[in-house]
This record gives C-alpha cells, structure tokens and sequence, in this order.
C-alpha cells in the first residue's frame, strides 16, 4: 500500500500551476494579447497584429514583455 502524504504531493516553491497562470495573464492582458502556454515557453501576440510575438521561459518574464511592448505603436 503506498499511502502519499499532503506534503509528497505538494507542489515545489518554483512549480507553476500553468492553468493558473494562464488564466491570470488572460484576465490581465487578454483583450490586446493572443496568450498561449507552448513547448515549455509562454507566448503572447498584440491582437493588433503589430510587432512580433513575445516570449518568456515563465509566466513573470511574459508579462514584463507584455508591460514593456504595452503601448508601443
């Protein structure tokens, strides 16, 4: 019988709850970004079509791209 405490199942400090995160980002950003989660990197596009997409390897890098490229023309 192999019985798992809460704390194996516990996640660690730096995993991401990707659904979360996606969600968080979407609700921030979702009317001036196209948001995805693919191949291990955070992916955001201006729903404009200006400029190019915007990577990041965690959520926080994809949204201080998205602060930053924010009112660029």
């Amino acid at each position: 019988m192999n019985d798992r405490t809460s704390e194996d199942r516990r996640r660690g400090v730096f995993d991401v709850d990707e659904d979360r995160a996606l969600d968080a980002l979407r609700m921030s950003w979702g009317d001036a970004y196209d948001i995805g989660h693919q191949h291990g990197q955070w992916v955001a596009s201006r729903r404009d079509g200006r400029g190019g997409a915007l990577t990041g390897s965690i959520p926080d890098e994809l949204n201080r791209q998205m602060r930053a490229d924010w009112g660029t023309p």
